[in-house]
């Protein structure tokens, strides 16, 4: 099974045109339509909100799309939250879930009027140090042990370096209202990357009983519960996506379960997702422009970890299409393969893909999400360029390549390029 990129050959080479390879595409018009559905799977809960994941694809262009769509922003630092700034987001429509947070860091966020997500017990004489405690304050929660959901063992929290236990939940809650905090969230952040639909709801299930205990033992207004991200992609072809309707419905189910009964039907629901929104939507652009042939066939691209480094950091699967040859019979075994000093700079291994000629545009799927944002400099490598097409096909630069005068650019030294 394969992949359909959301862009033609031709429109590829009018964009190699003006912007050379690598670059990453972004789709518009998908990552629109996706948000919508993401609103409509939740419309039932009458405060629910969307917090964009700011990390997962940090370009002020997209945040102002997403910003449109009525999207605010999950933030984890300084810069992030500069960004948000700079599209206009403020107070309530920015969430702050950082950890070993910096002074700065909350000294912006409180500046901005970010709602504060506490990472950690210790925190709240932090932050009353440094800015006070606001009115509306969260805490993130780590239940420890094993997460399951449908009796499958979802992830390991109890390995986690985040959140507050269940008994500082509650210490915390009474610390943060002795020194002025009266409306309360809840947040947590259990498995990365679930393709099912039992995720949300079995985590909706905790976080609510959770809501439930804590105000009966503190008297907390426990305005929301932030269900945070964890949606994932359908990375490899014939791989089911989540149902992002269902996992709404099942939610309600459990909200009217839980909270309804207990008097708490008034709390808002929030999300923080970063790969569902925008992981299909954005590809990886890259050229062929090497081949070698030893003790296997390798396709070397002129792009590399340093610009896409899930492959060599999890061993993640990305699929990969060869332009122009979409219907071409997969028949040769590859190792695509970047130009770093590390034998791990692989996108692919043992591939099957159609035959690769030197010139190919090749476009990594699944990659608008913790792509270019992940990048580095390692080897004096540069990162690449990103570019959104828009639904009548014209398309902009929203952020250029790098230049060896960038890179050099931190250093204060005779002979080295500066930027004008």
């Amino acid at each position: 099974m394969t992949k359909t990129p959301f862009v033609s050959l031709e429109k590829l080479k009018e964009i190699e045109g003006r912007i050379p390879t690598p670059f990453y595409l972004y789709d518009e018009k998908g990552i629109r339509e996706n948000v919508r559905k993401i609103k409509k799977a939740f419309s039932w809960n009458p405060g629910y909100r969307e917090y964009f994941a700011v990390k997962a694809t940090p370009n002020p262009t997209l945040l102002q799309i997403l910003k449109e769509e009525g999207c605010g922003a999950d933030c984890s630092s300084l810069t992030e939250l500069m960004l948000s700034d700079a599209v206009g987001l403020r107070d309530g429509e920015i969430m702050f879930s950082s950890n070993d947070t910096p002074d700065e860091d909350f000294l912006l966020a409180a500046k901005l009027g970010a709602t504060i997500n506490l990472d950690d017990f210790t925190h709240i004489e932090i932050l009353d140090r440094l800015a006070g405690i606001p009115e509306t304050i969260s805490c993130r929660y780590n239940p420890g042990g094993v997460f399951k959901a449908s009796n499958a063992i979802m992830d390991n929290p109890g390995e986690s370096k985040y959140g507050f236990t269940r008994t500082q939940m509650t210490e915390g809650f009474q610390k943060l209202q002795k020194l002025g905090a009266k409306n309360f969230g809840i947040h947590s952040f259990l498995a990365s990357n679930t393709t099912g639909n039992e995720y949300y709801p079995a985590l909706a299930g905790v976080l609510f009983q959770l809501a439930v205990d804590l105000h009966r033992e503190t008297g907390a207004h426990i305005s929301f519960i932030n269900l945070s991200g964890g949606v994932g992609v359908a990375y490899r072809p014939g791989q089911t996506p989540p149902d992002i309707l269902k996992i709404g419905r099942e939610v309600k189910k459990v909200y009217d379960e839980i909270l309804v009964p207990a008097g708490m039907g008034d709390v808002a629901l929030y999300t923080e997702m970063g790969r569902f929104l925008l992981g299909p939507y954005g590809i990886l652009v890259a050229k062929a422009i090497r081949e070698k042939h030893i003790y296997k066939e390798y396709i070397g691209l002129d792009a590399c970890a340093a610009n896409l480094m899930r492959p060599a950091m999890y061993g993640a699967y990305h699929h990969i299409t060869v332009m122009g040859k979409e219907n071409a019979p997969c028949d040769h075994k590859y190792d695509v393969t970047g130009g770093l000093c590390e034998n791990n700079d692989k996108f692919a291994i043992d591939r099957m893909l159609p035959k690769i000629d030197m010139g190919d545009l090749l476009v990594l799927h699944d990659a608008g999400a913790h792509g270019h944002s992940m990048g580095y400099n390692y080897n004096g490598k540069l990162r690449s360029a990103e570019v959104l097409l828009h639904e009548d096909g014209s398309f902009d630069l929203i952020r250029r390549a790098e230049t060896p005068a960038d890179y050099f650019a931190t250093l204060d030294f005779p002979g080295l390029p500066k930027n004008p």
